[in-house]
């Protein structure tokens, strides 16, 4: 290939990506960085113009700050209950929904709709369902068994898991959809070789099924972490971080000193680390599934 042609292709390949590019480093590269800058000064809203230069003081104050730790482990213990149930239910149904049976297409939508409902909507149905007392739905269907009402939002020990609760329900839908396209990208011949040499179906599944998911597990994986500990609208609508601190978590408490209490440098701090965490969970998980060749 002549050399000015191999210029002009590269030319145009860079223009096709420059859109992208532009859009990434004013809305994603150019935050992170002013983010990050913003860390080391203490300002508000009033004196944002005039920001007092703190140093190293909101990240010294992070690791002297027993709610920002609680927060922290409110996150790692909703992203643990979350992550894996989110997951292997999508995985479970994407499986039964990919056999052919009548009704099939019909069972898929049902299950993907809450996905694409508002999580505002969804919070605030939920949080009637979840209401205390014998006016929820969830306590009427206790009693209609002779069980007692439950605090589902009101209890420190329920709380996590009514949130954890819903958004299984709102998002196990969408790792189905995932897995549905990777599992059809699976030839159906290799399939077919392992029936005819005596396989099962389970171990078709281990053998065959779970190995060639690996990359669309590892997307799944790192998508689903990243959301869980971004997770804000349920939290703030159902239960507002309590009862007590027993649901805040990160961006809650990130919301609450930037927006509430006006500590602004200080909730810069808590993205900034939030932003780290989930940067090391990612290059974690990326080395733990080298080797596969990611989808998506």
């Amino acid at each position: 290939m002549p050399k000015r042609r191999l210029w002009r292709d590269t030319l145009v390949a860079y223009l096709f990506c420059a859109p992208a590019y532009t859009v990434f480093v004013l809305f994603i590269f150019i935050p992170i960085i002013w983010a990050l800058f913003l860390s080391f000064y203490d300002f508000n809203i009033m004196t944002f113009l005039f920001p007092d230069f703190v140093g190293l003081r909101n990240y010294q104050k992070l690791f002297t700050d027993r709610y920002f730790w609680l927060a922290l482990k409110n996150t790692a213990v909703f992203s643990l209950m979350y992550v894996p149930i989110s997951m292997l239910a999508g995985l479970v149904f994407a499986l039964i929904l990919h056999e052919r049976f009548p009704g099939r297409n019909i069972f898929r939508l049902s299950i993907f709709i809450p996905s694409v409902i508002s999580m505002v909507v969804a919070s605030i149905v939920w949080m009637l369902i979840l209401s205390p007392g014998s006016s929820g739905l969830a306590n009427r269907f206790l009693g209609a068994f002779g069980l007692e009402s439950r605090g589902w939002l009101s209890e420190s020990r329920l709380a996590m898991f009514s949130i954890v609760i819903v958004m299984v329900w709102k998002d196990f839908g969408y790792n189905m959809l995932i897995y549905l396209a990777g599992l059809q990208n699976i030839p159906e011949e290799l399939y077919q070789a392992a029936e005819l040499d005596g396989a099962s179906k389970l171990q078709r599944i281990l053998k065959i099924t779970l190995p060639l998911l690996k990359p669309t597990t590892f997307f799944l994986s790192v998508t689903t972490i990243i959301g869980s500990f971004q997770i804000f609208t349920p939290i703030y609508i159902m239960t507002g971080g309590g009862p007590g601190y027993a649901t805040t978590t990160l961006v809650n408490y990130l919301y609450t000193k930037g927006f509430q209490e006006f500590e602004m440098g200080y909730a810069t701090a808590i993205s900034f680390v939030l932003f780290v965490i989930l940067l090391g969970l990612t290059i974690v998980q990326r080395k733990l599934s080298r080797g596969s060749d990611t989808v998506m």
